[in-house]
């Protein structure tokens, strides 16, 4: 009777084993890594994409440009060069979502502070107002790190059509005025090739989260 006992025992051990091999070996056959898409302007909310370039459906990247940062200094996509970098755009006189997307993208960086291969940059949709003296005042009182954290200032042609036909991340105010524009509460998450690879709520926690899972993927993408 024991010795039956056993038996059963011993193989209902190796069918316990077997089966989590099997599992094992299905899971891994299964298991599809993520993959971040490259958004277009034709796959975007037709509001924040300028007439131009609402029909484009491939081969979107991020413009060249040229702005200042809160020290006084260039800032063009050299300093982006070979980096993930996440974008926005804000004012510092904003009462509303700006402080609220200015402290998720604190929290942010403070997530990747020590790797030198992610960047922040955040875009003044007023930029007369937001002098570099006044960017300064504000990445003081905000925390923000010079080497990790741009905030920039310049030509408001020039930036409105970043975030017109780059970013896809404003809307016109409809006012008559062809550079006035209402930036969102989009984070964009931006590759190594300048291409958009996400688009986040900065009001959002829970969006916030996934971008930080998102950007640990694309991370892992140039890895191999």
């Amino acid at each position: 009777m024991s010795s039956s006992f056993k038996e059963y025992k011993n193989f209902g051990l190796f069918f316990l084993v077997l089966s989590i091999l099997i599992m094992a070996i299905i899971y891994s056959i299964l298991k599809v890594e993520k993959i971040l898409p490259i958004y277009q302007p034709a796959l975007v909310n037709i509001e924040l994409v300028d007439s131009t370039i609402q029909h484009k459906k491939k081969y979107h990247k991020i413009a060249d440009f040229s702005l200042i940062n809160q020290n006084g200094e260039t800032v063009t996509q050299e300093d982006f060069k070979n980096k993930i970098y996440i974008a926005d755009f804000f004012f510092t006189t904003c009462p509303t979502i700006c402080p609220i997307m200015t402290d998720h993208m604190y929290d942010i960086q403070k997530e990747i502070l020590n790797d030198s291969d992610i960047m922040l940059l955040s875009h003044s949709v007023t930029p007369k107002i937001d002098s570099v003296a006044q960017l300064k005042r504000y990445a003081k009182k905000k925390g923000v790190n010079d080497k990790k954290w741009h905030l920039v200032t310049g030509d408001k042609k020039q930036i409105y059509e970043l975030a017109r036909k780059s970013y896809l991340a404003v809307k016109t105010t409809g006012n008559g005025d062809k550079y006035d524009m209402i930036h969102t509460e989009n984070f964009i998450l931006i590759d190594k090739e300048r291409q958009i690879r996400g688009f986040y709520d900065g009001t959002n926690p829970e969006a916030l989260k996934t971008l930080l899972e998102d950007l640990e993927t694309l991370k892992n993408s140039y890895k191999d």
